[in-house]
């Protein structure tokens, strides 16, 4: 899955779009990644020097490479969105860098009425660079109103 069929599915757009292609994609399993470059905004300030990829964003990107899963599992997943409930047991292991591509593995663990819950581990080459266990909901917007979906 290329960018343009990601930013069909997904709502982020530049500078918050953390997903640059799916590699893999199956029932409970996706793998995304993110080409982290010089050129992205936060390098600016974190850290002037010594540029290091935020672990939130790190964080976020695994959530939407998740968020990509969930959505082509409902129905008219454009007029849906993920809102992310919890992060449990978020590890960081190593920095990650401009030139680095991260890749992001989540298994979905468990999808029952909209709520799920998945694994996510994010590499750059083999080395584990973060770890998390992600609860997301899947909700439904129409005309800027959420409710449940």
């Amino acid at each position: 899955m290329e960018i343009h069929e990601i930013m069909e599915i997904l709502p982020h757009r530049y500078p918050f779009l953390l997903v640059d292609r799916i590699v893999e994609l199956n029932d409970n399993r996706i793998v995304g990644i993110k080409n982290v470059t010089i050129n992205e905004p936060f390098f600016i300030g974190h850290f002037p020097g010594n540029p290091i990829m935020p672990g939130v964003l790190i964080v976020e990107s695994m959530a939407q490479t998740g968020g990509i899963l969930l959505l082509k599992k409902v129905d008219n997943p454009k007029g849906k969105l993920v809102y992310f409930l919890a992060i449990k047991e978020a590890k960081f292991r190593a920095p990650v860098r401009p030139g680095d591509t991260l890749r992001n593995e989540m298994i979905l663990k468990k999808f029952t009425r909209g709520v799920c819950v998945m694994e996510g581990k994010a590499y750059v080459g083999d080395r584990l660079v973060a770890e998390g266990e992600f609860m997301a909901k899947v909700v439904e917007v129409n005309d800027g109103q959420e409710k449940e979906g």
